[in-house]
């Protein structure tokens, strides 16, 4: 396979990010540009079951500014960037998802509504790349589901799970006041730990050693913004970055602390994501302690290079037909 361009959009519940890269012959991604954006497609649906059409307005807008970047890296005489792209929790929770997806197809973009599954595996292909040889914990925690991977680099997973738990799900479900209550907090800690524990003795009894914890996606990374009071955020300077747990409650005392007005102002943080980063540090926290880990890596590759990854080896796999 020669070099051939990919433009990957990640469509979840909080934010719609694109990455643009270069995949070589033996399959080296060179990312060309990347871009984030918040725009909370699951905004109610948790309690409602749809997606509210401001929402998929939010996203097709977005999606739209992505596509004219797509054309723009389009050069004369090359083929045609290949575009993947997905959507996950909130689309699988509503039952407009049909709707939103012919939606975006108008701007030739049309995302796959993938299982928890599968967006498990995807993540792990991406953050994995990073780490040869080595095993892994990786979680995700999006705005409505965290994934949970065991595995070791360049092979299956060992073990991997969906959970329907996430910072716009937990902060909608059980946040009420400004900011949480311990009472509220409590509540959330202890529904999320009863299910992350399950995963987490299957672990043990298989006699699993990990040898890293990864993180990836917007509360893990913002973990490390704030930690490093970062302006602007830079995505070199994040990536990789190994976080202590005494840096991650240092970092969440911080952020749960105050309310929501004087959270949108802390340097590191991105104002749109304030509404629900609380919630997703309890979760980060609680994966902490239940894995027996003191640190985690984060990284910013993710279910992006997944799908990238992922194509590249379906073609490969073509081609050898």
């Amino acid at each position: 396979m020669e070099t051939q361009r990919y433009a990957a959009i990640d469509i979840g519940t909080v934010t719609c990010r694109l990455l643009l890269a270069d995949v070589a012959a033996d399959g080296h991604l060179d990312i060309l540009e990347r871009g984030y954006a918040i725009t909370n497609l699951g905004e109610g649906v948790d309690a409602s079951g749809t997606l509210r059409p401001e929402a998929i307005r939010r996203v097709a807008d977005q999606i739209a500014r992505y596509r004219e970047r797509i054309d723009a890296w389009q050069e004369p005489g090359t083929p045609p960037i290949r575009v993947v792209a997905t959507a996950t929790s909130a689309a699988r929770d509503a039952r407009n998802a049909d709707e939103f997806v012919a939606k975006l197809a108008e701007y030739g973009v049309r995302p796959k509504v993938i299982p928890g599954s599968r967006e498990a595996a995807l993540t792990f292909l991406g953050a994995a790349s990073d780490f040869p040889g080595e095993t892994l914990l990786v979680a995700d925690i999006g705005g409505g589901s965290t994934e949970l991977v065991i595995g070791t680099a360049g092979h299956e997973p060992l073990l991997a799970h969906s959970f329907d738990i996430g910072c716009r799900r937990v902060t909608e479900r059980f946040f009420h006041t400004d900011p949480p209550s311990a009472e509220e907090k409590a509540r959330a800690d202890a529904w999320m730990r009863a299910q992350f524990g399950t995963f987490f003795r299957k672990a043990a009894d298989a006699g699993i050693s990990l040898q890293r914890f990864v993180a990836v996606a917007g509360t893990a990374t913002t973990v490390v913004s704030v930690d490093q009071q970062m302006a602007e955020y830079d995505s070199d300077r994040v990536h990789k970055h190994v976080v202590t747990r005494q840096a991650l409650e240092a970092v969440a005392q911080k952020l749960a602390s105050v309310p929501l007005a004087e959270r949108e102002r802390i340097t590191g943080l991105d104002p749109g994501r304030a509404p629900v980063i609380v919630a997703g540090m309890l979760i980060l926290q609680a994966v902490m302690d239940l894995s027996g880990q003191d640190e985690y890596t984060a990284s910013e590759s993710d279910i992006l290079q997944g799908l990238i990854l992922d194509d590249v080896r379906e073609r490969w796999a073509q081609d050898a037909l």
